[in-house]
């Protein structure tokens, strides 16, 4: 069974930083993301990096600020999150998938506020 759990939310001030981690268990697959809602928006992506190599994607509102990384041994996946704004706020989700497939595993999401 797969289970993704992620922490690390919380409130912040503008221009602040907070680092997300979702930890996977059960079976592990090839791709690793965070995507995030806002209140009255759909869910969008942020962040995604292959579990066995090194590629990352990265949406165009958090580049240069979001940094996702991973720690294999810990089955952890990170998202580091610096110069935050207010249009940050939003509930963060990690997801997984195979490769070329559609983001099939989700956890149940961690609250960022960000104060301005």
């Amino acid at each position: 069974q797969v289970q993704l759990v992620e922490s690390g939310g919380g409130l912040v001030q503008a221009g602040g930083s907070l680092r997300l981690s979702c930890l996977a268990s059960g079976r592990i697959f090839n791709d690793m993301g965070w995507f995030r809602q806002a209140p009255g928006k759909e869910r969008e992506f942020v962040a995604a990096r292959d579990w066995s190599g090194d590629r990352t994607n990265y949406a165009d509102s958090v580049k240069g600020r979001f940094t996702i990384s991973r720690e294999n041994a810990k089955n952890t996946v990170y998202l580091q999150m610096n110069s935050l704004k207010s249009e940050d706020t939003a509930v963060y989700f990690c997801a997984m998938r195979s490769m070329g497939s559609s983001w099939a595993y989700w956890g149940q999401g961690t609250q960022v506020t960000v104060s301005s």
